[in-house]
């Protein structure tokens, strides 16, 4: 999952009401403790027709955030607030890595689970709706009541010479992610979308720990970079 960028600084928004928008999505994932919805991800490199992946997603603050992929074959991708854990059944290695709060937490899903917010995401936002004819299609949100947020993603670090890119959010009239875009150099795009979402509804602990079954071997990892270019 190619999840990552967060710095604290001020965010820049044009107008009153746009602000007001962005703390209405904000505020919405402010107010709930757990979440679950469907999700469909796809993932293209520019080069060729790309992959796409679709299963159920569980998030939990604080931090804590679980995929379980099933199509076309199961995978795990799991925070735990302390780890990161990607396992693949069919490969028998489960990788391990240590969060780092300055790095790993650089995520557009973290407003999901506490760890972020717009502000340490984007250095600039601007925001469409339906009735926008000066955006592309695929910038414009798939409902007439929907919004989109184009965020123009902070870098990592004052070093960094590459633009990170820019992460499109979409909502519904209900303040909730329904396509999240992040967009990098060179062509390269993850798309996640999401549909029926339950809120504050009793997941258990277990759910949010990773324990390895019998004869898995565990890699531990500086970063699951690497791993999660592979889904």
């Amino acid at each position: 999952m190619r999840l990552l960028c967060v710095v604290t600084l001020l965010l820049t928004l044009p107008t009153n009401a746009d602000q007001a928008r962005v703390h209405a999505l904000e505020k919405h994932y402010q107010s709930v403790r757990t979440l679950k919805a469907g999700f469909y991800e796809r993932y293209s490199d520019g080069k060729g027709p790309g992959t796409a992946e679709s299963g159920t997603v569980y998030f939990s603050r604080p931090g804590r955030m679980r995929w379980d992929y099933e199509s076309p074959e199961p995978k795990v991708f799991l925070v735990d607030g302390k780890n990161v854990w990607f396992y693949v059944p069919a490969d028998r290695t489960a990788s391990r890595a240590k969060i780092n709060e300055s790095s790993d937490w650089r995520t557009p899903l973290a407003l999901l689970t506490g760890k972020a917010d717009l502000s340490h995401l984007c250095r600039s936002i601007e925001i469409t709706n339906a009735r926008a004819a000066s955006v592309p299609p695929d910038e414009k949100p798939s409902s007439n009541s929907g919004t989109i947020f184009n965020c123009k993603a902070r870098s990592s670090s004052a070093a960094d010479s590459v633009s990170p890119g820019e992460i499109l959010f979409e909502t519904d009239a209900a303040n909730r992610l329904v396509r999240v875009a992040i967009r990098e150099p060179g062509n390269v795009e993850t798309e996640f979308r999401f549909g029926n979402w339950e809120e504050n509804l009793l997941i258990p602990e277990a759910t949010f720990h990773f324990a390895p079954p019998p004869g898995v071997t565990i890699v531990d990892e500086a970063t699951l970079a690497g791993a999660t270019r592979q889904r």
